[in-house]
C-alpha cells in the first residue's frame, strides 16, 4: 500500500470577518475562531479514499505536529512549510504528498509546487481527479483553458482542486477513535528547517469600502446617472 502524507493548515475559518492589525503588518488572529483550511480537507479525503480502496484501514494512521509559534508564527511563509513537508516525506518515506492548492488564508499556492522542487519529484497540481495505475498515477487538472490529463511517476506531489472530492462529515465514533491514535510532535528545528522569513510585508490594508447601491425607477434615469458620475 502506497504511504500518503497530507499536509494541513489552521486558518481563520471562513465565517469569520477578518480584521487587519492596527500596525498593518497582518490580520488578527488571536481569539478568532480557526478551522482546517478547506482544500486540505479535500486533500484529506482524496488519501482516505486511497486507503478505503485497499481494505486495509479507514482514515488518517497518525499525525504530526509541526508546532511554530509566537513571532516564528507571524512571519511563516510557504517556503518554510515546503521545507517541512518534505522532510516529513523524506522521514516517513511517502509515496505521495497530497495537500490544498492553496490555503484560504494567504491564498499563496505556492506549498506543492516548492515542495516538489524541494525533493525532486513529479507534481500534479489543481487536481479534479486522481487515478492510481501500475506505473503511477493518471491526474485530471483544471486549468485556464479548461482541463488537462497528465501521468506522473511515484513519488509525487499533488494539490487538490475544489472538485476533486466532497470531504465527509467527521462522525462521532471515528473522532473518538481519533483521540487514540499517535500525534507526533516536532519543530522546524528538529527537522533541520530555517524559518527566517526570505519576504517582508510592508503593509496589509483593509479592502476599500463600498458604497450603497441606488435603486432607479427606469433607464433614462440608470442613463443619467452614469453621465453624472462620469462614466459615460
Amino acid at each position: 500500500m502506497a504511504r500518503v502524507l497530507v499536509g494541513v493548515k489552521r486558518v481563520i475559518d471562513y465565517a469569520v470577518k477578518i480584521r487587519v492589525k492596527p500596525d498593518k503588518t497582518g490580520v488578527l488572529t488571536e481569539g478568532v475562531k480557526h478551522s482546517m483550511n478547506p482544500f486540505d480537507e479535500i486533500a484529506v479525503e482524496e488519501a482516505a479514499q486511497d486507503v478505503l480502496r485497499t481494505a486495509l484501514a479507514m482514515g488518517v494512521d497518525k499525525g504530526i505536529h509541526v508546532e511554530v509559534s509566537g513571532s516564528d508564527y507571524e512571519t511563516l511563509q510557504p517556503i518554510h512549510v515546503s521545507k517541512i513537508l518534505a522532510k516529513i516525506a523524506q522521514n516517513e518515506k511517502a509515496d505521495l504528498v497530497i495537500v490544498g492548492k492553496q490555503a484560504i488564508d494567504d491564498d499563496s499556492n505556492q506549498t506543492a509546487q516548492m515542495t516538489a522542487a524541494v525533493l525532486d519529484w513529479p507534481q500534479a497540481t489543481y487536481a479534479s481527479k486522481i487515478e492510481k495505475g501500475d506505473k503511477g498515477i493518471t491526474v485530471l487538472r483544471e486549468v485556464d483553458g479548461g482541463l488537462e490529463t497528465i501521468q506522473c511517476k511515484l513519488p509525487a506531489v499533488v494539490s487538490a482542486d475544489l472538485r476533486l472530492n466532497e470531504p465527509r462529515y467527521a462522525t462521532l465514533p471515528n473522532i473518538m477513535k481519533a483521540k487514540k491514535k499517535p500525534i507526533q510532535k516536532l519543530t522546524p528545528k528538529d527537522l533541520g528547517v530555517d524559518v527566517t522569513p526570505r519576504i517582508q510585508i510592508v503593509s496589509v490594508e483593509d479592502p476599500p469600502t463600498r458604497q450603497a447601491g441606488v435603486i432607479l425607477p427606469d433607464v433614462d434615469a440608470l442613463v443619467g446617472k452614469l453621465k453624472e458620475g462620469g462614466h459615460i
